[in-house]
């Protein structure tokens, strides 16, 4: 396995997820979900891989009106398995272009 490959964010979902992360501060759940074109459980299922890693962190503020709505986070260990998976995806592109004839 390549060094920085990372189980937990590969799976497509998780990696769009931490993609959409980023770039952000934070992002609200019902963004995420329309991102990823899923439904409420499908997201909250990947979430819950990803904040049980320690990857995201999940904040639940009370609005206005007393609406409570989810946000999203990456952690420092989530960006840092992100850029990490990234970087290995790119050195298995690479590694398979360098070993094709030329």
């Amino acid at each position: 396995m390549i060094d920085g490959f990372d189980e937990v964010v590969h799976a497509p979902h998780r990696l769009k997820i931490c993609a959409m992360l980023a770039d952000v501060d934070q992002v609200e759940f019902g963004v995420l979900r329309d991102g990823l074109g899923v439904a409420d459980s499908v997201l909250s299922k990947q979430l819950k891989v990803l904040v049980d890693a320690g990857y995201v962190d999940l904040q639940k503020p009370t609005g206005r009106g007393g609406k409570v709505r989810t946000w999203a986070r990456l952690t420092k260990d989530g960006r840092r398995a992100f850029e990490g998976h990234l970087a290995a995806l790119r050195t298995m592109v690479e590694s398979a272009r360098e070993a094709l004839p030329n």
